[in-house]
């Protein structure tokens, strides 16, 4: 079944001055792709840690496994 979606691109905000569009006439690729570009956008630009920053973490330092910042990620 076809779906609604017609549109051939799609524009994200600009990033350090330069575009960023993302489309989908790439022929068969990998699902997770998206995934691929969050990561790369994560490692450039840092927003999860700059997010998990915002958090104040009350738990028993001595019983945490894994910091604010790698549970978001």
């Amino acid at each position: 079944m076809k779906t609604e979606c017609t549109r051939s691109s799609f524009d994200f905000q600009p990033l350090a001055g330069r575009e960023i569009t993302a489309r989908f006439d790439g022929g068969q690729i990998s699902s997770n792709a998206g995934a691929l570009l969050l990561r790369e956008v994560e490692a450039r630009a840092g927003i999860l840690r700059r997010f998990a920053d915002c958090f104040d973490d009350f738990r028993d330092p001595e019983l945490i496994e894994f910091s604010v910042e790698e549970l978001l990620k």
